[in-house]
């Protein structure tokens, strides 16, 4: 019986696989394509639009507070945005140089990158914004100086409680290639601060 049982032949069923590859995501394929081939687009862009956002949102509060006649100045938004797009570019550079020349992600190292943000990156950018606002506002040299000597330490400490913690987060949990957008992302409440500064 069992002998029969074994000689029965019962029917096969044959699978057959698909040879072509599933295609990714579109949305997976432009985050590759943001953060891998075209990061220094990315940076540059993110960093000017977050800017201008930022200062979109001043303008709007100086606007309910009856400080601004008309609710946005145009040249001013764009000064901003060309401004961010210089930040974008610098941050996208001395991000990758402190990669190359600190490469792990422990403590210690994110507190070396953070004081050289701070001591480098920090002062630059504030000298970047007043000379570059000014001077797209056709402000002369000594001017520019001026504004720049008259606000540099309010805006330097600022940016050090607003931006030092978040930068330790950056420099220790964040990877290298999405390290300049986040910090863009913060910078809109900064790019908030930076136009109060600037404009009042």
């Amino acid at each position: 019986m069992l002998k029969n049982l074994l000689k029965i032949k019962f029917p096969t069923t044959v699978r057959y696989m698909s040879s072509s590859r599933c295609r990714p995501s579109p949305i997976r394929v432009g985050i590759s394509l943001a953060f891998g081939k075209y990061l220094f687009v990315t940076n540059t862009i993110s960093s000017g639009v977050l800017m201008l956002l930022g200062d979109c949102l001043q303008q709007e509060i100086e606007y309910q507070n009856k400080k601004l006649t008309k609710r946005y100045d145009y040249g001013r938004l764009n000064r901003m945005f060309l401004i961010g797009l210089a930040f974008g570019s610098i941050n996208h550079y001395f991000y990758i140089w402190m990669a190359k020349i600190m490469p792990d992600r422990s403590k210690k190292t994110a507190r070396r990158k953070l004081i050289l943000d701070q001591i480098i990156m920090s002062p630059l950018c504030i000298i970047i914004f007043f000379y570059g606002m000014g001077l797209m506002e056709s402000k002369s040299l000594p001017e520019c100086t001026k504004e720049l000597k008259s606000k540099f330490w309010d805006v330097y400490v600022m940016d050090f409680f607003l931006c030092a913690p978040s930068q330790f987060i950056n420099f220790y949990y964040v990877p290298v290639k999405y390290q300049v957008f986040y910090v863009n992302a913060i910078a809109l409440v900064y790019s908030m601060f930076l136009s109060y500064f600037k404009h009042n």
